[in-house]
Parts: C-alpha cells; sequence; structure tokens
C-alpha cells in the first residue's frame, strides 16, 4: 500500500507544473487578451496537430494534461487533442532506454507515434472545417469552467484563480491515480498481459483497450510485453496509441459534454485499432 501511495503521489507530482502553466495560459488568454488576439490563438490550430504531436511525443504525460484543459476551454482543435494522445509517450521511453534498445528503433517507434498522431489530427480538423462548426468554432469555454469552480477570476487576476484550478485537477489526479493503481494492483499486470499474449490481430484490439486505463501501468505492460518479444509491434503501437495517460481522466472532469468525451474516447481507440491492424498486416518490423 506504501509503495502505491508512493507511485500515486510522485506520478501527480510530475504532472503539477503543467497543470499550473497551463492554466495561467488559459487565465491570460481568458481576461487579458482581446478578442482578436483570441481568435489569432484559435485560427492558428490549423498547425496545432502538427505542433502537438511532436511535442506530445518527450517523455512524459503532463502534456497531455495540458492539452486536454486547452480543449476543455476551446483554446486548441479537436484534430490538436487527438493528435497529443496519439503520440504521448508516457512510461514507454524511459522503459526503452533503461533496457538499451537501439536509439535508432526508438527514434522509429517514436516517429510511427508523431506521423501518425499528424495525420490523424489534421484529417479530424479537415473533416470538421469541411462538413461542421461543431468544434472549430465553438466559443471559448475558459470562462466557464472558470464560473463552475467559483474562483472569481475577474477579481482576483489570473494568479489565484489558476492556482485554485490547479490544486482542484491535481487531487483528482491523486484520487483517480490511487484508485487505478490499486486495482492494477489486484488484478496483477500477469493477467492483463495474457489478454493480449499471442492473438494475431486481435492484439491491437485488446491493446488499444488496455491503453485506454488513463494510467502509467499501461504503457508500461505494452512496453515491456514488446521488449519480451510476447506481442507483435503492431500490437504494442495499438496499445501505446490510445494510452494518453491522465489526460483522459482530466477529460471527463473539465469537458462536460459527456456525449462529446465518450466520441473522442471512440475515435482515439478506433485510430489505435486501425493503426495497429495495417502495420501487422503490412509486416513493419523494427
Amino acid at each position: 500500500m506504501l509503495e502505491i501511495i508512493e507511485e500515486t503521489l510522485l506520478d501527480a507530482i510530475k504532472i503539477l507544473p503543467f497543470l499550473f502553466i497551463t492554466y495561467l495560459i488559459m487565465e491570460y488568454i481568458e481576461h487579458k487578451m482581446g478578442e482578436k488576439s483570441k481568435d489569432t490563438v484559435k485560427k492558428s490550430g490549423k498547425l496545432g496537430p502538427i505542433i502537438g504531436s511532436i511535442l506530445g511525443a518527450f517523455p512524459q504525460c503532463g502534456f497531455s494534461v495540458s492539452a486536454t484543459n486547452l480543449y476543455a476551454g476551446r483554446v486548441i482543435t479537436l484534430g490538436t487533442l487527438i493528435a497529443v494522445y496519439l503520440s504521448t509517450s508516457d512510461e514507454m521511453l524511459p522503459i526503452l532506454i533503461s533496457e538499451a534498445v537501439p536509439p535508432i528503433v526508438i527514434l522509429k517507434i517514436l516517429a510511427i507515434k508523431v506521423v501518425i498522431g499528424i495525420i490523424a489530427g489534421v484529417l479530424i480538423d479537415f473533416t470538421i472545417r469541411v462538413f461542421s462548426k461543431n468544434n472549430l468554432d465553438k466559443k471559448d469555454e475558459i470562462g466557464h469552467i472558470c464560473e463552475e469552480e467559483h474562483c472569481h477570476c475577474d477579481e482576483n487576476g489570473i494568479l489565484k484563480p489558476a492556482l485554485k484550478h490547479t490544486i482542484n485537477i491535481f487531487l483528482f489526479i491523486i484520487l483517480i491515480s490511487f484508485a487505478l493503481n490499486i486495482l492494477v494492483h489486484l488484478i496483477g499486470e500477469d493477467k492483463i498481459s495474457e489478454l493480449i499474449l499471442n492473438k494475431p490481430f486481435i492484439g491491437p484490439i485488446i491493446s488499444s483497450l488496455i491503453g485506454l486505463i488513463p494510467n502509467c501501468a499501461a504503457s508500461v505492460i505494452i512496453t515491456n510485453l514488446y521488449l519480451e518479444n510476447v506481442i507483435s509491434l503492431g500490437s504494442m503501437i495499438a496499445g501505446l496509441l490510445t494510452g494518453a495517460g491522465v489526460g483522459l481522466a482530466i477529460l471527463f472532469k473539465t469537458n462536460k459534454d459527456i456525449k462529446e468525451n465518450v466520441k473522442i474516447l471512440g475515435l482515439l481507440y478506433l485510430i489505435g485499432v486501425i493503426s495497429g491492424i495495417i502495420i501487422e498486416l503490412i509486416g513493419i518490423t523494427l
């Protein structure tokens, strides 16, 4: 139990700086920038999926949390959010490095995730822009988020509201991570890994589902199984694409449109499964 508590706190603390910086930016956009400046930020979203996918590849899960909050405030587009989720490496990169995997192999894995993130993000934004005004033209929701937490942003400037938002989400992350860590401990990593052992094509379907668990354990299990030659590259990529870390839990906390959240979850899962199956069909190996 002490190990679970320690792991939970360490994971949450790693995300803390990203949370504060994100909310500080959101408060600044909401209360210090004019409407023209806000529009400029949103219109720059055409490059969002490219920038988001590249930044998401860095070895930390805090960026997916930041992207989730920015999306909930309608600062970034849906395509950018999905691109970040898909490229987020979570615990994959530290494990690959610690196991002395050749740098060229690590770079290829990261490149696959980043490229898929960019393609998916650009296509999603393009589709929405052409066929619907549903997401890209939504009014920003930063003020709405502020009202819900009763932080009186206009009275307190941007520092105190940012701190309040950060503390609220930080506590939420601790609770969710603690519950999930206990669940994984009770079920056992061995039983989870057995679900995707030696199951061609079905592997990406199950692996993508495991990747959706908003916890670092998912990426740890999937990466280790690949390193032990238990699962294929396609299954690993499928699971790592959907492994957006705690960002998925924060999505349901900050974005109040539950139907939209479920659709985002389904879209992420679908992209992970399709990508994994395509990689297996093509027969890509590293």
